[in-house]
């Protein structure tokens, strides 16, 4: 049945894209990540299966609507809004599937790349819905350390969750997220296999990053990275967002701040020419998702109807 559904959902983009956008079947077929072939199967089975009318008789036909939205007000170059799965549902859960499908549409690529992922639970969430199939072509690779200042590595790794699924070539940071001074960040950064890890993040061909809120809930603070007098700092830096450890202020500029200089592992910098996915949804995060949009340091985004329509409102 899920499977039935997913395709009915495939199929409702390839229509909205074709009768409404007015792409192409090669444009649809590069949109979706999927051969013209399968492009054009994909528009008939819209028709055939009467979800294009006048309108698109469909619940994904809102999420078209928004997503075209978001592309005209932030000039980004992809956008996957979510349906609204209701009051207290997880904002994770509902980009999940997503995200994973965007994602799925590179591993599915014949040429080689290299993909960056930052970490959190937006992501992690995303790999639980990735479908388990050696993928040796591609590169996965870990933008920041995950471990805590007590030697703990973070619930919501990603890289290792996704290797084991896809038994690809990984490179994950061997670094703490926050080292107890600059100068062991430094020494960190200076390894051989750090550096290597960088390199690979900074050539990266597709980049996965969550976006984090930057109140009193804020993941770095929640999760033990920062201090609740650290996290008060950056607030009053005007910290509205937080981006693989990278704190940002409402127009996307990133803040300097003590904790700025112990970030181990590759800041996100403004204006990457590749794809850069923000994977974030909630009402906790609109902030810090406008801030990075503005701020070019996404320029592609996945979050739900909710966040969307606030996005935009």
């Amino acid at each position: 049945m899920s499977g039935d559904v997913t395709l009915l959902d495939e199929a409702a983009r390839a229509g909205w894209l074709y009768y409404v956008a007015g792409m192409t079947q090669d444009q649809i077929a590069t949109e979706l990540g999927v051969s013209r072939q399968r492009a054009q199967r994909l528009v008939s089975k819209a028709m055939a299966e009467g979800l294009v009318k006048v309108r698109l008789d469909h619940k994904i036909g809102r999420c078209l609507e928004l997503e075209a939205g978001l592309i005209r007000r932030f000039g980004l170059q992809q956008v996957r809004v979510a349906p609204d799965l209701g009051h207290g549902a997880d904002p994770a859960r509902a980009t999940a599937a997503a995200a994973a499908g965007l994602l799925e549409s590179y591993l599915a690529r014949p040429e080689p790349l290299t993909i960056a992922f930052g970490t959190g639970r937006a992501l992690s969430s995303m790999v639980a819905e990735i479908a388990s199939a050696p993928n040796e072509r591609h590169k996965i690779v870990s933008l920041i350390g995950n471990i805590a200042p007590d030697g703990s590595a973070s619930f919501y790794d990603v890289i290792m969750r996704l290797a084991d699924k896809l038994h690809a070539p990984h490179y994950p940071m061997p670094a703490p997220l926050i080292s107890e001074t600059p100068e062991e960040r430094a020494l960190f950064h200076a390894l051989r296999p750090v550096q290597a890890v960088a390199q690979l993040a900074k050539e990266a061909d597709v980049v996965f990053v969550g976006i984090g809120q930057m109140g009193d809930d804020a993941p770095l603070y929640k999760d033990g990275f920062v201090t609740r007098a650290q996290l008060s700092e950056m607030q009053a830096k005007g910290a509205v967002g937080e981006i693989v450890g990278g704190v940002i202020d409402t127009t996307g500029a990133y803040i300097t701040t003590p904790i700025s200089a112990l970030v181990g592992g590759v800041r996100v910098e403004p204006g990457r020419p590749v794809p850069v996915i923000g994977v974030a949804a909630g009402p906790t995060k609109i902030a810090a998702i406008r801030a990075a949009l503005i701020g070019r340091i996404v320029n592609s985004l996945v979050t739900d109807e909710p966040t969307a329509a606030a996005l935009l409102a």
